[in-house]
């Protein structure tokens, strides 16, 4: 009997404490899938152009709020902030456009990271919509010509 706890105090002292620390320590060291989390790829930068994208915006934030706060650095085309269409609230983004090339700039520049309605807002190079993906056709299409 004396043989027997000493056996078992040294597997004791050898392994992790519960059922947890036991299954985990021998699993989390060989499992293929315990990589370091990696930081996902940042799309590149979008192309320069008069269309700007900007994120962050409060709910409260209307379309002519963000054409005023912009305008600041000139000639804003058309501001728009993108709003739920059950709710009519802001979704937290918009789009605004400028004249110019160097206006967007100036409005990228001075924006940025700024506070609007309370929310720090960050402004960048709108990129262009993706097209919509093709369906397949796998048959006949049913009702189609």
């Amino acid at each position: 009997m004396a043989m027997r706890t000493a056996a078992m105090s040294t597997v004791a002292a050898a392994t992790p404490r519960g059922l947890r620390g036991l299954l985990f320590s021998s699993i989390s060291s060989s499992f293929p899938f315990n990589t370091p989390p990696t930081s996902p790829e940042k799309p590149p930068p979008a192309d320069p152009s008069a269309n700007l994208f900007v994120s962050g915006l409060s709910k409260r934030t209307t379309s002519e709020g963000l054409r005023e706060a912009f305008a600041k650095f000139g000639e804003v085309i058309h501001a728009r902030v993108v709003t739920d269409r059950a709710s009519g609230y802001s979704k937290g983004f918009g789009f605004v456009r400028y004249a110019t090339l160097e206006e967007a700039a100036a409005g990228i520049k001075g924006m940025d990271g700024t506070f609007l309605d309370g929310w720090v807002i960050f402004a960048e190079y709108a990129r262009p919509r993706q097209p919509p993906p093709q369906p397949e056709s796998n048959g006949p299409l049913y009702g189609r010509q």
